[in-house]
This record gives structure tokens, C-alpha cells and sequence, in this order.
């Protein structure tokens, strides 16, 4: 363990359980890398993915955005492709796009697709599919508005999907954000997955929750603040 991350551990109070508002506070208090480090959320939900109705996916737009340039691909034809491209869409295509992506050629971080294009896009599902860059109607990537799309991903959408054991991860900002505006990101992400809460789900449903920079330890949330978070 570096010095540098030994300091940092001095910080955190490993007793405590962070309110919102604390944990924003502390994001400044942790910074330590020479470049502007992610914020990023981590949580485990007591749900089981195996089952359907148990499967928590989603996308939110932070109010602040994520501080990341996003790069978005777009699988639309005639005026829809038009749209994409006076949205800021930074590829659009369809056959040509296809054929880019199955010779390995995938500069973007989102795709988004037109829902009559989607048979194109099922030709590389099995690469998009294993990177996270499927579209899917839940988190907004697949839909007749592709421009909307668009300017949300642009924006600071965020997408979201529990793993097979129950945890989601997620980046919500930047250690140069001002600390209100990190709690406003952190406040509407929770509002999100709480919106997602499977009516199967019993007992408590965030059973843990933390706060980091790409460099830094984590600090606890207070979960029972988060439970109220509607």
C-alpha cells in the first residue's frame, strides 16, 4: 500500500455511514491524482437477476452530466439519420456502420439505434453484446427519437445494469464538480435505481452502498437515507 493511499485511508472514518451530503464533501477531501479523477458510485441490491422480474436496468441523465466526452454511434437511415446528425451524433450509418464494427473498428462509447434498423444490428450482437454496447428500449438506445437519444447520452446519461450478483456500478461525475452538483448527481442516480425496485424484491433492497474517485478508498452511504431517496 502506496503512502499516498495510506494518507487517504487517514481521511475516512471507516465507523461512520455517509450521509449524501457528506460524501459529496469528502470527494474534494480525497482528490489526489494529477488528473481529473471519476466519481464513481458502487452498490450491491438484494435482488436476483436470475430472475426476469428481478433484473434492475436502466438509464438516468444527471442533472450536472458525467464530465466525459461521450462518443455515439447511430444506426438510422434517411431523416432519422438526419436527426442523429444535427443532434451531435458522431457516427451514423447502417450497412457501412456494420461493416465497420465487424473489422473491429469501434470508436464510440454508445450505440443507438432506430427501432427499423435493430435487424441490422442484431448481425453484431455477439460483439456488441459482450462490450456493453447493445441498444436496448430500457435504457433509451432504442427508439424512434433518436435525436432525444442523442442529446441525453451527450448530456450525462448515465445506463445502469445489475451483474449476476447483484451489484451496479457507475461513474457520476468529476473531482472538479462543485460539491452541490456532486450530490445532485448522487441524489438522482439513487432516485433511479429506487424507481427500479422489482416488486418481488423483500426486505432492504440497497443492502450496500459506496462513494470513490478512480484513486481513492471508498466511503460507506448511510443506506437508510438512501431507502428514502424517492
Amino acid at each position: 500500500m502506496s503512502k499516498r493511499y495510506k494518507s487517504l485511508l487517514e481521511k475516512i472514518d471507516n465507523t461512520k455511514q455517509y450521509t449524501v451530503a457528506d460524501a459529496a464533501t469528502m470527494m474534494d477531501t480525497l482528490k489526489s491524482a494529477k488528473f481529473d479523477e471519476t466519481i464513481e458510485i458502487a452498490m450491491n441490491l438484494n435482488v436476483d437477476p436470475r430472475h426476469a422480474d428481478q433484473m434492475v436496468r436502466g438509464a438516468i441523465v444527471l442533472p450536472n452530466g458525467t464530465g466525459k466526452t461521450v462518443r455515439v454511434a447511430v444506426f438510422a437511415k434517411g431523416v432519422k439519420a438526419d436527426e442523429a446528425k444535427a443532434a451531435g451524433a458522431d457516427i451514423v450509418g447502417t450497412d457501412d456502420l456494420v461493416a465497420d464494427i465487424k473489422a473491429g473498428i469501434l470508436n464510440f462509447d454508445v450505440v443507438v439505434a432506430a427501432p427499423d434498423c435493430m435487424g441490422l444490428v442484431g448481425q453484431i450482437g455477439r460483439i456488441l453484446g459482450p462490450k456493453g454496447l447493445m441498444p436496448n428500449p430500457k435504457t433509451g438506445t432504442v427508439t424512434p427519437d433518436v435525436a432525444t437519444a442523442v442529446k441525453n447520452v451527450k448530456g450525462g446519461q448515465v445506463t445502469f445494469r445489475v451483474d449476476k450478483k447483484g451489484n451496479i456500478h457507475a461513474g457520476i461525475g468529476k473531482a472538479s464538480f462543485a460539491t452541490d452538483k456532486i450530490a445532485e448527481n448522487i441524489t438522482a442516480f439513487v432516485v433511479a435505481i429506487n424507481k427500479q425496485k422489482p416488486a418481488s424484491a423483500k426486505g432492504r433492497y440497497i443492502t450496500n452502498a459506496a462513494l470513490s474517485l478512480t484513486m481513492s478508498p471508498s466511503i460507506k452511504f448511510d443506506l437508510s437515507e438512501l431507502a428514502d431517496i424517492k
